[in-house]
């Protein structure tokens, strides 16, 4: 079994190097393929200077490189952090400092964006893309630009700094409550810890082709890379433009299992399923927020030789618990049990654990537990604490996560989602901060004061709208939605913009009444259901 990540493909390539580990568009390779490729990968990264738990970026779509450098860095003995292609150059920057990476791997296009922000990043001393040089003149400050075959080509014979599987391996960003996104900070066990257990449970197999169609830096989208890769399947990466996409690629490539969030799954649900993907496609996976029971019902109904999963998770402590989907049919709404090698508990304020039935907050312990949010230990001791219940006689602390949602659990032990303790916003999957968006709407010069929120909505989960107080009398939703989608990835922009003359609500304390606010706005979208 394998103990640090890149373990996983070095592994397959030992024991089934002819086996087909990924396909992207017409190319495919075996797992002796990608061994090659991420041990390349590796050496190109140390001959850059790559030395222990330093970091390295990634930001692209899914394609081959991007999978060779992830692994590849881990071999290096750094850590990968890839970054959602969505992000506008300002949020990638902010990432960029935020860890100080080391080493940026994107293209092209993508460098040009970035070159004028790249001086706001001291730690980055090198820049490798994919698709060729960037255009002179070069960045303001001196980095290092070298392409992939020149990576690839290196025969730097430095050793990685030996690894163990407690060694930081990624670091994943997710947007909190407030201020700007944390970077989650995930080590080599906690990965293969997740990859084991989820293959466990979703039966993954050799002849398994696994459909990779979430975003990479999405901890349910890597998680389709792992456990694959768990199992000696095939991953099939894919970047879709429209639902119909997803289903014909489905059929095409004989995929056995698909995961996906709500939002995608209502799109997917009410289209025809060609016979290949009915009689091929073995599970189907839901995480990111709980799926409508039409859309289960529909899927179910066109899809009847497929299993459906619904799982429940954060990127803290990676996947938290499943439905087997024997109980489907009795416990529709539940996000069921703690997937194996977990425990996941509900808990008082006080730590003592709820009565079946009683509301209270979830708690995961266990070796999926993350090592914290990078370089913010106020945020870190808020979410990472001891786990409740703990022997009175172990010295040393066990951390837990405790999640900041309300759930409750029945005198069966299965577990119901009821609510989110915070302000956060989870939309099409995503976890978003709301005041990411007030700030660029701050940004614009034409507001007052800004509220976003998460308004319940049947297709996305929550939908985004931003409520502000106007500053001058020509502001328009229009030109306000404009700024957004010029500084914000699409997820992020508000569906709606919802302008006053007078102040928002204010809570004793003087801060904009949230509460009152989506109270307000419960039923705006009521009639698209």
């Amino acid at each position: 079994m394998a103990r640090l990540l890149h373990e996983l493909i070095l592994e397959q390539a030992e024991h089934r190097p002819e086996a087909t580990a990924i396909v992207y568009r017409q190319t495919s390779l075996d797992y002796a393929d990608l061994a090659g490729l991420i041990q390349s990968a590796a050496r190109g990264l140390l001959a850059l200077g790559l030395n222990r738990a330093e970091r390295v970026a990634v930001y692209l779509p899914k394609r081959v490189e991007t999978v060779a450098v992830l692994f590849g860095a881990a071999r290096a003995g750094g850590v990968f952090v890839p970054i959602n292609p969505l992000l506008k150059p300002e949020q990638v920057v902010y990432i960029l400092r935020d860890c100080n990476v080391r080493v940026l791997v994107t293209a092209r296009d993508r460098a040009e964006l970035l070159r004028p922000l790249l001086a706001d990043c001291p730690d980055l001393h090198s820049l490798v893309l994919v698709d060729g040089p960037i255009a002179p003149p070069h960045p303001v400050r001196p980095v290092q630009i070298i392409d992939w075959p020149t990576l690839l080509a290196s025969d730097d014979q430095h050793q990685p700094a030996r690894a163990i599987d407690l060694d930081m391996a990624a670091i994943l960003y997710t947007s909190g409550s407030t201020g700007k996104p944390k970077g989650v900070v995930l080590s080599h066990r906690n990965l293969l810890t997740g990859a084991y257990s989820v293959a466990e449970y979703l039966g993954n197999r050799a002849e398994d082709r696994i459909l990779a169609v979430l975003p990479l830096s999405f901890d349910y989208g890597l998680s389709q890379l792992t456990t694959a890769f768990v199992a000696g399947a095939r991953a099939v990466l894919m970047d879709y433009l429209l639902p119909r996409d997803v289903i014909n690629t489905v059929a095409r490539e004989g995929i056995t299992g698909l995961a996906a969030v709500p939002p995608m799954w209502v799109q997917l649900a009410p289209l025809d399923w060609p016979e290949a993907a009915v009689t091929g496609l073995r599970y189907i996976t839901n995480s990111g927020g709980a799926m409508p029971r039409a859309t289960l019902d529909a899927l179910r109904q066109s899809l009847p030789n497929t299993t459906p999963f619904l799982m429940y998770g954060l990127t803290e402590a990676f996947r938290s618990t499943y439905l087997p989907p024997a109980e489907l049919d009795h416990r529709p709404d539940s996000i069921g049990k703690a997937i194996p090698n977990a425990e996941v508990l509900v808990v008082r304020e006080d730590g003592t654990p709820c009565a079946p039935g009683e509301p209270g907050e979830l708690v995961h312990r266990g070796s999926l537990v993350a090592l914290g949010y990078w370089n913010d230990p106020v945020k870190t001791a808020e979410r990472f604490r001891p786990a409740p219940g703990q022997h009175p006689s172990l010295p040393l602390p066990e951390p837990a996560v405790w999640s900041g949602d309300t759930v409750r659990m029945d005198e069966d032990g299965f577990l119901y989602f009821i609510g989110r303790k915070d302000d956060l916003i989870k939309t099409s999957g995503y976890r978003v901060s709301p005041t990411e968006i007030e700030e660029v709407l701050y940004g614009s010069g034409q507001v007052a004061e800004a509220a976003a929120l998460g308004i319940r909505h049947p297709a996305l989960g929550q939908a985004i709208v931003a409520v502000v107080k106007r500053l001058r009398e020509e502001i328009s939703e229009g030109g306000l939605i404009s700024h957004c989608r010029q500084h914000l990835p699409n997820f992020m922009v508000p569906l709606q913009i919802i302008i006053r003359t007078r102040s928002l609500p204010r809570n004793p304390n003087g801060k904009i009444d949230r509460k009152m606010l989506v109270e307000e706005l419960r039923g705006l979208f009521q009639e698209e259901s």
